[in-house]
């Protein structure tokens, strides 16, 4: 494992992660958590626990960058592409229906949670596949 790249790599993505969460939840979906805004907590219990999302989206970066160096084909943005479809659809497919079953959230909010966070997820996975390659041995020289 190149760990200076897989550095870099977990540090982009977070900043990444935390830019695309932004602009998901507090532009593209503000309407509807507005329409759905009975089964979130008030705005300010939710931002005096918002420390915990960053440590998770710091650990769901590392973890994220780390399983991609693990499989990793040096197959470049495609690689990324793939394994970015992967990991949304494990992710976001399951969360946001799992979340469907369990809280009074309309199924339109459900299906958007899915598909930006399959967006997301690629994005990531092209960043990711982007910035890591693994160290590259050194070649012998010919006399």
């Amino acid at each position: 494992m190149n760990k200076k790249k897989f550095l870099i790599a977990f540090v982009v993505v977070f900043v990444l992660l935390e830019f695309t969460n932004l602009l998901i939840h507090n532009v593209l979906l503000m309407s509807a958590y507005e329409a759905n805004k009975t089964a979130f907590r008030e705005m300010d219990a939710m931002m005096s626990k918002m420390w915990v999302m960053y440590v998770v989206d710091f650990v769901w970066s590392f973890f994220f960058v780390f399983f991609f160096t693990k499989g990793y084909e040096n197959k470049g943005i495609a690689e990324g592409i793939r394994y970015g479809i992967y990991i949304g659809l494990f992710v976001s497919f399951v969360a946001a229906y799992a979340q469907y079953v369990v809280y009074p959230l309309s199924y339109s909010l459900i299906l958007l949670w899915f598909i930006y966070g399959l967006i997301q997820s690629i994005i990531l996975g092209i960043t990711a596949a982007l910035i890591y390659k693994p160290a590259e041995a050194p070649v012998a020289q010919t006399a």
